[in-house]
Parts: C-alpha cells; sequence; structure tokens
C-alpha cells in the first residue's frame, strides 16, 4: 500500500538527511485537504528542532528525497508552510482499482481456525416473550461485529445464552395454567414465542390487579406486591422448578418448546445463526458450585437468613447478591457457570459479551468475581455495551403489551419495501419468487443498516420510514448503487465486450474517479481500524461515503459511450471494484446486495 511505502521511506529520508531515529510506524500521514494539491500530508513541524532548518526547508528537502526514492509512484509535491503533500502517480491509482476487480475478497482477511477464538455471546433472549426491536439491535450488532472480526482475520464463535429459566418464565407459565384454557400454538394460530409473551403480558395484567386490591386495604405498595398471591405463587413455582418437580419440568419443557421454534424462524428471518448456544437451565448448577467454592475460598459470605453475598466496596461498588435466601440463584450464578463452561470448551481469546448498557455494572462485577475465584482468564472478559432502541412515542416495555416484535417488524419493512418499489415501477420482468426475495432484502438491508451505522454506544432513535429511503445515508441507497453497478458490468461485458482481466495500460484519471479509488485504498484500513473499536457504524458510514462518491463520479461519466477503449476497460474495472467494495463491506453488516433492481 503506498502509505505504507511512503511512511517506510519518509522514515528512511529523516535519517539520512537529519540522522533522525523514527519508525515509519511513528510516520503520521494525513489525507491532503480538498483545497490543496495532493493525496497524502506530512506535517514536518516535529522534526524541524532536530533537523535545525525552517519548515519549509525540512519540507522540500524531505520532498525531494521522497519522490526521488519513489519516481515510479509519486509524481509530485507541494511544501505550503510545514505541510508537505505527496501527489501519487496515476499509474498506482489505476492498477490498485484493476487489483481490485480481480479480487473478490479485497478488504477481507483470511482468517486462521488455528488460534484461539473470539468468542461472541449475543441475543441471550428471555423464554417469555418474543424478539423485539431491542433484541434487534443485539443481534444485528453481534451478527455484525462477529463478521468484522473474522473479516480482519481472527477465530470468531458465534453463541447464545437462552435465559430459559428463572421466575419470569414461571410468570409465564403460571398465567397460562390460570388463564389459558389448553391454548398452543396450533389452536391459536400464533408463533409460540408470541403465545407464551401473551400469557407474560396477561400475568402483569393480573398481578397489577391484585396489588391494588391489597393497597385498597391499606397494604403499602412495596409489601403489596410481595404479598400478591400470583407473585408468591410464581416464586414458589420456580422452587419446584430448582427442586426438580415433575408437573413444574413438563410444563416449562412443552411452552420452551413453542419459544425455541418462534425464535428459530425469527433468527432465520434476521439473517443471523450460532455456533453453539448455550442454556441458563444447564448452566446455574455450575454456577452454584462456584458459588461454593467462593464460599470456601472465603471471597464470598453467607448472611443469616442463607443468602450468599460478595463485598464489592473494595473495588468502588456495592455487595452483590450471588444465591437467593431459598437458594434459587440469580442472573450471576447461572453467568459465572456459563463463563466457566465456555472457556472450557474454547479455550478463547476474549470473550465478548454484547449487552445493553444498563447491565454495565453487572459486567463489572462478573468479571471481578470471577477473578476472586482465582480465573486469570476474567481479564479476557469484555462486556460490549450498547444503548437502547427507542420509538418516537418513547421505550417499550413487554412486561405491558408496548413493544415492538421483531416478526410484525420485519413484516411492515417488507410491505414498505414492496410499495417503493412498486412505485419506482422497475421490476416489472422479475417473477413472484424474485419480488419476494427483492423485498426481503430490501427490508433487511434498511433495517440492519439504519441499526448499525449509529455508534454501538448511542442510544438510538428508530424510524422505519426514514430507515428504507433509496435517498440519503441508508442500506437502500447502497443496494441499489451496487445493482446499479452490476447493470453497467453486465453490458460491459455482454454488450461491449469488456474483458475485465485485460489491462488497460496507462490512463489518466479525473478528480472524481481519483477519489473513489482512494475511498477504495482506505477499505482496508477502515475495517482495521472499525475491528479495534467494534463498531460496524465505521463501516457502514465508509460504505455511504464509497456509494456517494460512485454516483458522483457515475452523474459525470458516460461509462458505456466512452469511445476509447483502454479508457471504457478501466472505468468498467472501477465499477467493478466498487461494487465488490461494497457488497464486502456489506457483508460484515450481514447485509446481501442485489444484483439487479
Amino acid at each position: 500500500m503506498i502509505d505504507i511505502t511512503l511512511q517506510n521511506n519518509i522514515a528512511q529520508a529523516l535519517q539520512n538527511l537529519y540522522s533522525i531515529e523514527a519508525t515509519p510506524e511513528s510516520i503520521v500521514l494525513q489525507k491532503t485537504k480538498k483545497e490543496f494539491s495532493g493525496d497524502y500530508t506530512l506535517v514536518v513541524f516535529p522534526y524541524v528542532k532536530q533537523a535545525r532548518k525552517s519548515p519549509e526547508m525540512v519540507a522540500n528537502e524531505l520532498g525531494s528525497a521522497v519522490k526521488n526514492a519513489l519516481s515510479d509512484l509519486i509524481s509530485d509535491f507541494n511544501v505550503i508552510k510545514g505541510f508537505l503533500n505527496f501527489s501519487v502517480c496515476d499509474s498506482y491509482w489505476t492498477s490498485f482499482a484493476t487489483a481490485i476487480a480481480n479480487n473478490p475478497h479485497y478488504g477481507l482477511k483470511t482468517v486462521d481456525s488455528n488460534e484461539a477464538p473470539v468468542v461472541i455471546e449475543y441475543s441471550s433472549p428471555n423464554t417469555n416473550k418474543p424478539l423485539h426491536l431491542g433484541h434487534i439491535r443485539n443481534n444485528l450488532l453481534g451478527w455484525s461485529v462477529s463478521q468484522l472480526l473474522t473479516a480482519n482475520g481472527r477465530n470468531v464463535k458465534k453463541v447464545n445464552l437462552v435465559n430459559d429459566r428463572g421466575i419470569h418464565i414461571c410468570k409465564s407459565m403460571l398465567a397460562w395454567l390460570r388463564y389459558g384454557n389448553g391454548e398452543t400454538p396450533e389452536s391459536s394460530g400464533l408463533k409460540g414465542d408470541h403465545l407464551v409473551g401473551k400469557y407474560y403480558v396477561e400475568f402483569d395484567k393480573h398481578y397489577k390487579e391484585e396489588i391494588k386490591s391489597l393497597m385498597d386495604r391499606g397494604v403499602e405498595e412495596e409489601q403489596a406486591k410481595k404479598e400478591a398471591p400470583l407473585m408468591i405463587e410464581a416464586q414458589q413455582m420456580l422452587k419446584r422448578w430448582e427442586d426438580g418437580d415433575k408437573e413444574v419440568r413438563e410444563l416449562w419443557e412443552k411452552m420452551n418448546g413453542w419459544v425455541y421454534a418462534g425464535f428459530d424462524e425469527t433468527y432465520k428471518k434476521m439473517g443471523v445463526g450460532f455456533d453453539k448456544i448455550y442454556y441458563e437451565s444447564n448452566t446455574y448448577l455450575l454456577g452454584k458450585e462456584l458459588v461454593q467454592r467462593g464460599l470456601d475460598l472465603g471471597v464470598l459470605y453467607r448472611k443469616e437468613d442463607g443468602s450468599v453475598w460478595c463485598d464489592l466496596t473494595d473495588a468502588g461498588l456495592d455487595h452483590k447478591l450471588l444465591l437467593r435466601k431459598d437458594g434459587t440463584s440469580v442472573y450471576m450464578t447461572q453467568d459465572l457457570g456459563t463463563a466457566l463452561l465456555r472457556q472450557k470448551d474454547f479455550g478463547a481469546d476474549q470473550l465478548i459479551y454484547v449487552v445493553g448498557n444498563e447491565q454495565d455494572y453487572h459486567f463489572q462485577v462478573l468479571k471481578i468475581v470471577l477473578k476472586r475465584l482465582g480465573f486469570d482468564w476474567a481479564d479476557k472478559v469484555y462486556h460490549l455495551s450498547y444503548g437502547m432502541v427507542e420509538l418516537p412515542n418513547g421505550k417499550m416495555k413487554s412486561r405491558e403489551g408496548t413493544v415492538v416484535d421483531a416478526d410484525d417488524l420485519i413484516e411492515e419493512m417488507e410491505k414498505t419495501a414492496e410499495e417503493m418499489c412498486r412505485d419506482r415501477g422497475k421490476n416489472d420482468d422479475m417473477d413472484p419468487d424474485q419480488l419476494k426475495a427483492l423485498y426481503h432484502m430490501l427490508a433487511l438491508g434498511a433495517l440492519k443498516y439504519f441499526i448499525l451505522k449509529v455508534d454501538p454506544s448511542k442510544t438510538m432513535l428508530f424510524n422505519p420510514a426514514e430507515s428504507i429511503d433509496f435517498n440519503g445515508n441508508t442500506g437502500p441507497f447502497i443496494q441499489y448503487t451496487h445493482a446499479r453497478i452490476r447493470s453497467i458490468v453486465r453490458k460491459a461485458v455482454y454488450e461491449k465486450g469488456i474483458d475485465l482481466h485485460a489491462n488497460p495500460g496507462n490512463i489518466t484519471i479525473n478528480e472524481k474517479e481519483r477519489e473513489v479509488i482512494k475511498l477504495l485504498h482506505d477499505m482496508s484500513t477502515v475495517v482495521s481500524q472499525a475491528a479495534a473499536a467494534y463498531s460496524p457504524a465505521m463501516i457502514a458510514n465508509y460504505s455511504y461515503d464509497l456509494a456517494k462518491a460512485f454516483n458522483s463520479f457515475y452523474q459525470d461519466t458516460p461509462i458505456l459511450r466512452e469511445t476509447d477503449n483502454n479508457r471504457m476497460l478501466f472505468l468498467v474495472q472501477l465499477c467493478d471494484a466498487v461494487s465488490v467494495g461494497l457488497k464486502n463491506m456489506m457483508w460484515i453488516l450481514g447485509i446481501d446486495v442485489p444484483e439487479r433492481m
């Protein structure tokens, strides 16, 4: 890459001219500002004192030395005060673009499957409700970060921890027993996860009625919440479950089975998956063993009521509950067990948890407790914290039934995509199956891009109508740009006889063409930086810049009407290179791009 070559030669020139020791990595190159001539800029001020010369003289001497050493790559340089601007030869840019057109994996590194894996946990749903908009951000972020690290050559394992036990599950189970009249997915026509979610809402409705009744009789609200018969019965059901009660376990297995079938359908719609799925019901016992280990080591303590805690005050935190007084486990209990099991399964280089920022404290505690239990690999735990998704009308609440179900949202976006495509009237030659696939592709592209273009750490406001616009910083805009490019390339190959593998020779390029190539040149750096930051947003916004630059170039360039055959060949190769780049960047985001629209 030319920037690396420049860094090496500048470092050598500093040594030769001024005996300044500088590593190539320490040489900072910037993109030349648009108002000046050049491609890369070196600020020479850091070297002026040692060189004992003026900034202009240092810049001119360095520029001459580097240009002489790289005469086949650097066409010119200019100096503005202490800023040294290098111009790269057209031949470098054109050769680079031609190489990408013949490299379908450009921007993606080869994975070393022998290295210790990065294990990424995402999704982690509860089996008392369907996946909703908040889960969508979690799943899309987890999947995309996995793809992003894979694109950087990391060996990635995607895992899911299903929270399939606990008081929230018992609430749905109890409500179904009380008010369900034997309703099943088959008898109701509802997906299994939607049916179970219906009874989670039903529990909350009746629970609130009981609280109100108790408060009307003079009981304080907090006490009423504890004494409500439904809550007491749900807690008793959880205890029976942990004791292995046959009747409770059979009901639990039946209702969870309904939910798993529903989840699988939604995951397929979203285009996400996992290498391994863990279940809390299989890991909480190991967590309990670790709690006992902590008691034996003296790093945990038991209160008089039988509950087990960890004193974290010396770490600037508080006391954390690890086991309730009745012996039932909490989330932290099973997370301890799951972490140990996962490390044994994979020998991970890193354990990444994609979980919302409301759990920041939880993962601080998890890491500290694992460390105190004697596990040095606790340092490998990393919480990829992300902000919540909100709607124009506020936050969502599952227990009140005010969530936006993932299935419903995807279905609505598919309908919107269909309406927009029909309005454009450019898909009349597609058969029904092709159209259905296109609508789904555009809907998912809009949804994924809109969510992933926002930095993970930020809370975001989701606007479905804005997300599916064919103009602006949206998924469909990039998908349409890719389809447009593929149309140009097909026509060039089949109608003009263009051979994409041919050499166009020496070509002069204009500023818009140069801008597109330079963006392509930045791709590997962007992918590397995005992976270091765990930020698919950097990939999304880079892709938009590339698509926007291509469209600007395309508007000014009659590619297929070019009379110079070599120049037409180069322009088509540039188009193909952009389509390769967009496709690979969208792959990182989990977005499919159409060949035609």
